[in-house]
């Protein structure tokens, strides 16, 4: 998987600020899965970085929200991890 930092580095101001506005444990939209999809290399590419939350919206797609590694990232909690940490 690539860097978190690197995949996120790819997304655009406006991506990292909606990222930011759904917090740490927020559901994702489609448009900011789509983003990270692109930002991780193309399409479905991304979905290491959101995992499922365990519940559904009304249309039957599952909640996504940011694995808890990138989270901690995103949110500065990323000293917090030994280097190469893989938290699924």
């Amino acid at each position: 998987m690539a860097d978190i930092a690197a995949v996120l580095g790819r997304l655009t101001p406006e991506e990292v600020q909606g990222l930011r506005a759904c917090g740490p444990a927020g559901h994702l939209p489609r448009d900011l899965t789509d983003a990270l999809d692109r930002a991780a290399g193309g399409p479905g590419s991304g979905r290491g970085y959101y995992v499922p939350s365990g519940s559904v919206s009304d249309t039957g797609r599952p909640h996504l929200v940011l694995r808890s590694d990138v989270s901690d990232w995103l949110f500065g909690n990323a000293a917090l991890l030994p280097q190469g940490s893989k938290d699924d």
